[in-house]
């Protein structure tokens, strides 16, 4: 959730930021001020009328229980008490509609993050070459047959469509890909959780999926719904905290499978393991203080992209405009490796700068070393790696001529082989 002073105290610039991820017709921060400036006004009533029932109470702690003016204060009292409970509850509704302006405004964007869409994302480095082959190649849904690693028609008979399975050896590398995330991140120092898969309404509010989101999760009963991906429950590991100064930076990490509705129009070449209902994913995450934050945003980034190195793949470092990043990130870049068979690039990592926004959602907060007025945290999440679209990228990457694949040598210790063939 935004902060309201930002919108009150500059109107103008609040409405410049949004406005680069929100149509103008849906954007009205003045009735959000007057708003906020009704609901000030409720609250100054409120504690006027407080502290007119407190000095009721005052003064008849010094009369006689009983005397004439005694009872005439009880009477006057009571006046008093429903007068409070009036405006309590407007107010509390005056909170609500407040609360629900700002729970659907996205975050503001960073300053160097243009508005716009897709069409305004920005590759900002390339690494490696497009792999070059010198014979006919195929997708990964005719590799994973050839070589029995994927099973999409079991998969489909079971769950439906757009759900897959690993077999063999194919389950053996995907593993392998999960392994050498975990690995990289332990020898990185990050805390490994392994979090539930169901989350309630509190997790996913305070992550942002609620309210506005609500269609695009799995929910499993009218409190709990699958989780979209780790950083929703890594979100939620210090909701309604404090913690020290001392203790930031938190780095921690998560493997979980990511369940997701994905509703919406597919690319014809969108198939197999580039779109999937559920799939696995190694989440980083960080919190820290807005003077660690864009450190730490430079951390994640780096730490995917070694990853992707790591891996001979090549890929693009691309910084999303503000209407292509996520609703909760102040700014998002991806690292889309490039898929051979349908010669495109995906992504198969997103780090994104969440600033306070959750934080404020999640009532996440920390006690500055100097200071007592305790402070907001800021929230990092990045993919280390989603494997999916990796494996997808991987297969047909390091396909050769005769059908088989190589696996590269940073997975070999996982796999315990060093090619997949028939």
């Amino acid at each position: 959730m935004i902060d309201i002073k930002r919108i009150v105290e500059d109107t103008e610039n609040a409405k410049r930021a949004l406005l680069k991820r929100v149509p103008e017709e849906q954007l009205n921060l003045e009735h959000i001020v007057e708003i906020n400036n009704q609901r000030k006004e409720l609250q100054t009533q409120y504690d006027s009328k407080r502290n007119e029932q407190n000095s009721y109470n005052q003064q008849m702690s010094q009369l006689e229980k009983g005397s004439e003016e005694f009872l005439k204060l009880v009477e006057n009292l009571k006046i008093k008490s429903n007068e409070v409970k009036e405006i309590e509850i407007k107010l509390k509704k005056k909170d609500q509609e407040l609360t629900s302006l700002l729970e659907v405004l996205p975050n503001f964007p960073d300053e160097d993050v243009v508005g716009g869409g897709k069409e305004g994302n920005k590759i900002i480095k390339t690494m490696g070459e497009k792999p070059v082959f010198d014979f006919e190649i195929k997708d990964h849904l005719e590799l994973g047959e050839s070589l029995d690693m994927f099973d999409f028609e079991t998969a489909s008979k079971m769950s439906g469509a757009n759900f897959g399975m690993y077999r063999g050896k194919g389950a053996q590398l995907e593993w392998a890909l999960i392994n050498y995330c975990i690995e990289e991140h332990l020898k990185d120092g990050y805390e490994m959780i392994m979090p539930p898969h169901i989350v309630n309404r509190d997790s996913a509010y305070t992550a942002g999926q609620l309210p506005k989101f609500k269609d695009d999760v799995y929910w499993v009963n009218e409190d709990q719904c699958l989780i979209p991906t780790s950083e929703t429950v890594l979100t939620n590991m210090y909701r309604d905290e404090v913690l020290e100064e001392s203790e930031l930076p938190k780095k921690m990490f998560a493997y979980t499978p990511s369940y997701r509705k994905e509703a919406g129009s597919y690319r014809a070449n969108e198939r197999g393991l580039i779109r999937v209902h559920q799939f696995n994913k190694v989440e980083m995450y960080q919190f820290c203080t807005p003077q660690q934050s864009d450190e730490a945003f430079e951390e994640l980034l780096n730490k995917a992209e070694r990853l992707v190195e790591g891996l001979g793949l090549h890929y693009n470092r691309v910084l999303l405009a503000a209407g292509d990043c996520s609703e909760a990130a102040a700014k998002t870049v991806d690292i889309e490796v490039w898929m051979p068979a349908i010669q495109q690039y995906y992504e198969v990592s997103s780090i994104s700068n969440v600033r306070d926004y959750q934080a404020r959602r999640g009532n996440i907060k920390y006690k500055p070393n100097e200071g007592t007025k305790l402070q907001y945290m800021n929230t990092l999440n990045a993919s280390g790696l989603a494997t999916s679209r990796l494996m997808v990228a991987l297969v047909e990457t390091y396909q050769q001529s005769d059908g088989s694949i190589v696996i590269p040598e940073v997975l070999r210790k996982y796999t315990g082989f060093d090619k997949i063939e028939g």
